[in-house]
């Protein structure tokens, strides 16, 4: 969904670097993947094309946090209320 981030904070030998993939339009999502030493975080759109992607050596990552965006369309529930006796 629109607004979906993830942030990816990687060392960069004597210091942190900090990289962010943001879902930057409507109907496209962030995937974060872990293969083979490599993770690989892609902002996807509806049918699975890959717009862009960001590749990191997974020695390297020392925080991967992923931000969803609140999602509208589920109802919202309200609280019940419990008869006092």
């Amino acid at each position: 969904m629109k607004g979906d981030r993830v942030e990816i904070v990687v060392d960069a030998g004597d210091t942190t670097k900090t990289y962010e993939v943001v879902a930057s339009r409507e109907g496209r999502r962030v995937e974060t993947a872990i293969r083979r030493g490599v993770v690989e975080v892609s902002e996807v759109t509806r049918a699975g094309t890959a717009v862009r992607t960001a590749r990191f050596m997974a020695g390297r990552v020392l925080a991967l946090v992923e931000h969803p965006m609140a999602r509208t369309d589920e109802p919202a529930r309200p609280l019940r209320d419990v008869p006092r006796s």
